[in-house]
């Protein structure tokens, strides 16, 4: 399993205006991710509809974190772009499994669950990866 390039884009975008702190334009963003400007202001409204990023309208406009690096994690970055995280569809509760006693469910679901907590557990803070704070 790999994350999608999207979703390296979005870290790679998030990571830029983490360091910069203070407000971007898409081009600038763009390049410093290095992230094809088309793909950059797709991702950048998927983190501004998730409440990741801000966007400024107007001639001084651009983009800027909607929280500080240190409480925006890894994990809702890769969900901004994917949707829940998860190894597997059964852990869907939309998913309707056909099979009455699968023996991987219990598994699958403990896997999902470690790295839901390890991707949580990283932000965007200066600091190399910190870990939240409980």
């Amino acid at each position: 399993m790999q994350i999608t390039q999207g979703t390296d884009y979005a870290v790679r975008i998030v990571d830029v205006l983490a360091r910069s702190q203070q407000r971007m334009d898409a081009a600038s963003v763009s390049e410093q991710a290095q992230v094809p400007s088309r793909f950059c202001l797709k991702i950048l409204r998927s983190l501004v509809h998730s409440g990741i990023v801000t966007s400024y309208k107007g001639a001084k406009g651009g983009y800027t974190l909607a929280r500080p690096a240190g409480m925006i994690t890894l994990l809702e970055v890769i969900e901004a772009v994917e949707g829940p995280y998860r190894i597997s569809r059964c852990q869907d509760s939309q998913y309707q499994c056909c099979h009455t006693s699968c023996r991987f469910h219990k598994i699958y679901a403990e896997i999902t669950d470690l790295v839901r907590e390890k991707l949580a557990a990283y932000t965007f803070s200066q600091d190399e990866h910190t870990k939240q704070e409980e």
